[in-house]
């Protein structure tokens, strides 16, 4: 038993660009799904009280914010990327091209990360 699981942790498929993609993906949905959370929570309180809103918009204007913020961006551009190209791989025909499929993601994650940090 402990073969198997030495030889499945060192398997040559985990390091093809597929793979990283595929890890990428899931890590950026749990990511995503933990933020959900909070994102309800401000906007519950937003509907509540207005001062309690002004609290968290005045929180949210640090610097550290603004970094978390970016890379949540990032994360839904890569979550989405990946999604789309997933969908492209599962109803049309495999083609040669699909491969550029993962470098046309990473490049769209890119520009919409660099495109938010302009925009701050």
């Amino acid at each position: 038993m402990r073969g198997n699981i030495a030889r499945t942790r060192h398997h040559p498929a985990r390091h093809r660009p597929a793979y990283v993609a595929f890890i990428v993906h899931r890590l950026s949905g749990l990511a995503l799904a933990l933020f959900l959370p909070v994102h309800f929570w401000a906007l519950g309180r937003a509907l509540t009280a207005e001062a309690d809103l002004e609290g968290f918009l005045r929180w949210s204007d640090r610097p550290s914010v603004k970094a978390a913020e970016w890379i949540l961006v990032v994360l839904l551009a890569v979550h989405a990327s990946g999604g789309l190209r997933l969908l492209a791989l599962e109803f049309l025909p495999w083609r040669d091209w699909q491969k550029s499929l993962l470098a046309v993601a990473a490049a769209f994650s890119i520009a919409a990360g660099l495109a938010f940090a302009l925009a701050l």
